[in-house]
């Protein structure tokens, strides 16, 4: 393998690479975006996620439906209702990293560089 092709130890000529490249794909939507910040924490049903993200429940739900397909959201059904997750931890943790890559580009310190470390 050669050296060079190596970033982080991931090889550029790597597989998933391109799989990489479909998931920016899936998050270069404002609206998904902020459906992942709010399942950050908690699993929510359409009609929730629709009042936090500002969207109709049909739009959420459209955005959902590409998320699920795309693996990253699941569900959990009770009764009638469903309710969506992220599907794992690392989807969380690149719309944040977006996001603080962000706030990079406005110049001056980053708000998530004032925020104090949380204790663990």
């Amino acid at each position: 393998m050669d050296a060079d092709k190596q970033v982080s130890g991931v090889d550029s000529d790597n597989q998933f690479v391109e799989l990489a490249v479909e998931v920016f794909a899936m998050l270069a939507d404002s609206t998904r975006v902020r459906i992942i910040l709010a399942l950050g924490e908690d699993e929510l049903s359409v009609n929730h996620l629709a009042d936090i993200v500002d969207k109709s429940p049909a739009a959420v739900s459209q955005h959902l439906a590409k998320l699920r397909l795309a693996r990253m959201v699941t569900t959990r059904q009770e009764g009638t209702r469903v309710f969506y997750r992220l599907e794992n931890e690392h989807m969380r943790q690149l719309v944040s990293d977006a996001i603080f890559q962000a706030e990079h580009s406005l110049g001056g310190t980053p708000r998530h560089h004032l925020i104090p470390p949380k204790d663990h």
